[in-house]
């Protein structure tokens, strides 16, 4: 019998049943863990599967952005740069929320941006076309890297749980219900030789009983001829 069982266990069958009832809870358990699993990998490789065509969008963005405003610094100057982007005001803010994937938190970053007034954030007559467009594809990167940082947070949070869940399942499929059947076993075991114990402590019980039973009635017989 193997040593993996449940330690200070009773042989006994109240405890047996006790055992089935954790075993089958275990392995229901267990296909459930599976399932969701499963279900969390799918998740997991759908969010990776992102993440490639996100960076290239963003570095495509970024690359229109150095452009336009290198050719923004060449018509203006770098002094007239450094004046809008010291005297526009900062107007971009994060917001932090969650979504639930197989009760799992997964972060969501969403960008908001104040409203453009109608005399705009700089003087238009002193400035370019070619800064208009690099700011617009600026503010376009911006949101792709919101989008990234959500779609790579989504990434680890998903991993996270998948390797969570794969531990979980790896300790009831190797460890726990192994450890349930060889207890489950260890104690059908006993109680089966216990079983034939008291099967043939009866069966001998009986002999005796039948030996003791058949010298009484042979002494009745030997008495009742002397009698008579």
């Amino acid at each position: 019998m193997s040593s993996e069982v449940i330690a200070g266990v009773h042989a006994t069958r109240a405890e047996l049943l006790r055992l089935r009832r954790r075993l089958q809870l275990a392995r229901r358990g267990h296909d459930l863990l599976v399932e969701k699993r499963d279900a969390l990998l799918m998740h997991f490789f759908e969010a990776v599967r992102e993440l490639a065509p996100l960076r290239e969008r963003l570095w495509k963005r970024l690359e229109e952005a150095y452009i336009e405003l290198t050719k923004a610094e060449m018509a203006v100057g770098p002094a007239k740069l450094r004046e809008v982007s010291y005297t526009t005001p900062d107007r971009f803010n994060v917001v932090e929320q969650a979504r639930s994937i197989i009760g799992v938190l997964v972060p969501m970053f969403k960008l908001k941006a104040e409203e453009k007034p109608e005399t705009g954030w700089y003087g238009m007559a002193e400035t370019s076309a070619a800064l208009d467009r690099g700011i617009q594809a600026m503010e376009e990167a911006l949101k792709l890297v919101v989008e990234l940082a959500e779609a790579e947070a989504a990434v680890k949070r998903l991993a996270e749980a998948v390797i969570m869940t794969k531990r979980r399942v790896n300790a009831l499929e190797h460890i726990i219900i192994p450890r349930f059947e060889n207890t489950v076993r260890f104690i059908q075991m006993h109680l089966e030789e216990r079983a034939r114990e008291d099967f043939f402590r009866l069966k001998r019980i009986k002999r005796i009983h039948e030996a003791k039973k058949a010298r009484e009635e042979e002494k009745m017989e030997a008495v009742v001829p002397t009698v008579a």
